[in-house]
């Protein structure tokens, strides 16, 4: 029997992957913890406890006490927020992986899911159809720290048989959390901003193209990774994911179908500049190819969901 922790459960990945992971294993299998509360559905549905996972001691006795057999470390600070506070950034996302990395050597936690990210890419890359294996050179703190991730979890898988697995997250859209604070959340604060205001003014140019996933597909994505056999993976750094490509003016004029009196202005701040290092687009063919990565959701698709579950939740 699996028994799986979630570290970083209140955030925007941690809060829907905690739900689905229930689902499949079982509430009392799946162990939720973050630095703060959950929403209700989470810390009454199954374990939750607050841990710190810059407690390295804690965070072993977890592991240990609780015979967890898996873990995903989502805890992070984003891009945006990154270069706010780039030394303590470095510092919290360096340090939340290499106590999980170091935890899950010394117990039964041998498969470890991290997050790594788009950001791992920089000005040098080949920003269309960016392949799997290419220049990396971020220029952000964010990216820096999660390509010193990626080869980090490449090294203990190689050096001491830990099963890590990763993916290179795109932008992801959720209705059912707030953005945290990373240079991707212009697409989801302009369906609260179309719906409260009709309205929204972007951060980013009009024309910055960025490659984005639905949340569901990201979740049942990362999910798949983690159950694939480990002989099938060729890639211990971390899978290119690409999802779908579109721009903030593509974006509005999507939510214009739904809503016509819409309209959107551009007010480029810092993040246009962390924006214009990263890939337009990305082949993911080799996630494709090695476990079966596949998406459902289209810009159309998204949008109409996200319209529609966005209000519901600003009415409740």
């Amino acid at each position: 029997m699996e028994r799986i922790l979630v570290i970083g459960s209140s955030g925007q990945i941690g809060s829907e992957l905690v739900l689905e992971l229930r689902k499949i294993y079982g509430n009392n299998n799946v162990f939720a913890t973050d630095i703060k509360n959950p929403t209700d559905e989470i810390k009454h549905g199954g374990p939750f406890q607050i841990l710190d996972v810059l407690d390295y001691q804690n965070l072993l006795h977890f592991l240990v006490r609780n015979k967890i057999t898996q873990v995903y470390n989502l805890a992070a600070v984003l891009s945006g927020n990154a270069e706010k506070i780039p030394l303590q950034a470095w510092d919290i996302n360096m340090k939340a992986l290499m106590n999980t990395l170091m935890a899950a050597r010394q117990s039964d936690a041998k498969k470890l899911f991290w997050p790594s990210s788009i950001a791992v890419f920089g000005p040098t890359t080949p920003r269309h159809n960016t392949p799997q294996l290419t220049v990396m050179e971020p220029n952000t703190v964010y990216g820096i720290s999660k390509l010193a991730g990626e080869r980090w979890g490449e090294y203990f898988f190689n050096r001491y048989g830990v099963d890590f697995r990763s993916v290179r997250y795109p932008g992801l859209i959720s209705y059912k959390t707030e953005p945290g604070g990373g240079t991707t959340d212009y697409a989801v604060e302009i369906f609260y901003e179309a719906i409260k205001k009709g309205s929204y003014e972007s951060f980013l140019s009009e024309d910055t193209a960025l490659p984005m996933m639905f949340m569901d597909d990201a979740i049942k994505n990362t999910i798949k990774l983690m159950q694939t056999d480990a002989d099938k993976l060729s890639i211990r750094s971390s899978y290119n994911m690409a999802g779908i490509s579109f721009t903030p003016e593509e974006l509005a004029a999507e939510i214009k179908k739904h809503i016509p009196e819409f309209t959107i202005s551009y007010k480029p701040d810092f993040r246009q500049a962390i924006a214009d290092s990263w890939p337009a687009s990305i082949d993911d063919s080799v996630a494709k190819k090695d476990w079966g990565l596949e998406t459902i959701y289209d810009i159309q698709k998204m949008t109409k969901v996200m319209l529609e579950e966005t209000e519901k939740k600003l009415k409740a």
